[in-house]
C-alpha cells in the first residue's frame, strides 16, 4: 500500500467503513496463496525447488549467486527430495496442527489392517475465512497425489487432503539419454 493511502486508510477504520484484519488472517491468506515463509518451511536441507521458488524467487538466468551449482543441477538433471504441498484438514475434532506435526500415510493392508507411515511434516497452519484449517507441508517427492493422509498432532489423527503445490516431476528438465551401465553384459 502505498504511504500516500494510510490517512484514508485509517479514516476508514475509524469510521467503521473498513475492518482491520489480524497477523492470524493474514498467515491464513499466505498459506492459501502458497507462498512459502523462510521461518516456518526453510531447514537446514531445503532446495528452491521443493518449496516452488523457482516459479516466483530464483531466476535461472541471472549472473552467479550463491548455490546456483546446487539449483541447475537439480533443474537439469534430478529431482528434489521433498515437495510442498497444501494441506485441507478435518476441522471436527478441533485440533490445529502446529509446525513439526508429522505427516502421515494410511495403506490398507491385504488382511486388513491399515498402516501408517511418516512422509513430512507440518510447516505453517491457520484457519482460513472460507477454506478452513489448511496447512503447509514438506512431504517426500514419491508420496502419490491420492494417498491418503493423516497429521498426528497432540496425538490425535487429523485427516487431510493434498492440493500438489509443486508435482512429483519438479526438476530433470533436461533430456539427456541414460548411458549404458558398465559391467557384464549378456547377448
Amino acid at each position: 500500500m502505498p504511504r500516500t493511502a494510510l490517512p484514508a486508510v485509517t479514516r476508514g477504520l475509524r469510521s467503521g467503513a473498513v475492518r482491520a484484519a489480524g497477523l492470524l488472517a493474514l498467515e491464513a491468506l499466505r498459506i492459501a496463496a502458497w507462498r512459502p515463509r523462510r521461518a516456518n518451511e526453510v531447514d537446514d536441507r531445503t532446495l528452491p525447488h521443493e518449496l516452488d521458488w523457482l516459479r516466483s524467487a530464483v531466476h535461472l538466468n541471472k549472473g552467479c549467486y550463491r548455490g546456483q551449482e546446487t539449483v541447475a543441477k537439480v533443474h537439469n538433471l534430478g529431482h528434489p527430495p521433498r515437495r510442498l504441498v497444501l494441506l485441507h484438514l478435518d476441522g471436527s475434532q478441533g485440533v490445529l496442527p502446529v509446525h513439526g506435526d508429522e505427516v502421515q500415510a494410511v495403506r490398507r493392508l491385504p488382511d486388513g489392517k491399515t498402516e501408517r507411515r511418516g512422509v513430512g511434516a507440518i510447516t505453517s497452519s491457520a484457519i482460513h475465512y472460507e477454506l478452513g484449517p489448511i496447512a503447509l507441508a514438506v512431504v517426500k517427492r514419491t508420496v502419490p497425489a491420492t494417498v491418503v493422509l493423516q497429521v498426528l498432532s497432540e496425538e490425535i489423527a487429523v485427516a487431510a487432503t493434498q492440493q500438489v503445490i509443486v508435482p512429483q516431476s519438479a526438476g530433470s528438465v533436461a533430456e539427456i539419454p541414460r548411458l549404458p551401465r558398465l559391467g557384464i553384459r549378456t547377448p
